[in-house]
């Protein structure tokens, strides 16, 4: 099996990766810039390097054929242009120079053409890798059950959980997204393949009820608020969904359940 470089590989889509290439029987390295792998198993190589600065990419990737590319920056615009773009040209740059064969990133249903700067920044992370002369695959997917949860919670407050209305979102397990990505690291360059998308278009008061139903405590009173904008007007559209490629399994409150 080729040795796989894992980036972003303590995040939770990398861990997922990082297990499901490994279960494959492949050689697994994960880049870190802190020293740590994320991972228990000893047969994970850890090596050292940073995609902000650049520094340590070329030793990282010597050898390897192919890279799944997970890593991200923080929410801050600085360092999603230091180390989604700039890193990632950077990537590029010594796995050309090193004769990597084979790119995968991972990116989001529907951001084409969307003014919020993260999904730009996906957009042109996958330029990038579509320039990079280096053979490339790119899988899109709806947002994760783990984003979902996050911004369900940052919006509890004491009595209230406020609601965007309109809002519908398509959920998928960070796990089958995974598990896609390390079955297509496993093939040939396969350019843009399909969408991943959960198996439930659900309404944000939906996924309040569902958060509910799990969440322990007093029940807060569900309020819906309108949201202005371009972004916000595409997620009522539906821009972010992907009901054609509903091919993930576990719903929200499956995930949910399992969160204990």
């Amino acid at each position: 099996m080729a040795e796989v470089l894992v980036t972003g590989g303590t995040g939770t889509l990398g861990r997922g990766v990082v297990e499901t290439l490994l279960a494959r029987g492949h050689a697994v390295r994960v880049l870190s810039r802190r020293g740590t792998t994320g991972s228990a198993d000893d047969r994970v190589r850890l090596v050292r390097g940073d995609l902000a600065s650049g520094v340590g990419l070329v030793e990282a990737v010597a050898g390897v054929e192919r890279i799944v590319h997970c890593a991200t920056g923080s929410a801050r615009r600085r360092a999603q242009r230091e180390v989604d773009v700039q890193g990632t040209r950077r990537l590029v740059a010594a796995a050309r120079e090193s004769g990597c064969s084979h790119l995968l990133y991972p990116s989001i249903v529907g951001i084409d053409g969307l003014a919020f700067a993260y999904y730009r920044t996906k957009q042109a992370v996958e330029g990038e890798l579509q320039r990079s002369g280096i053979g490339w695959t790119i899988l899109r997917a709806t947002q994760f059950h783990d984003l979902v949860l996050t911004a369900l919670r940052a919006l509890h407050r004491g009595p209230l959980l406020v609601v965007p209305r309109g809002f519908r979102l398509q959920p998928v397990d960070a796990r089958e997204v995974a598990e896609r990505l390390a079955e297509l690291a496993g093939g040939e360059p396969a350019g843009r393949v399909g969408d991943l998308g959960g198996p439930e278009a659900l309404s944000d008061e939906e996924l309040a009820e569902r958060y509910l139903a799990w969440h322990r405590g007093r029940r807060p009173r569900i309020v819906r608020v309108p949201v202005p904008g371009r972004t916000p007007r595409a997620v009522r559209e539906g821009r972010l969904l992907a009901p054609g490629r509903a091919t993930g399994t576990v719903t929200f409150e499956e995930f949910l359940r399992r969160q204990g």
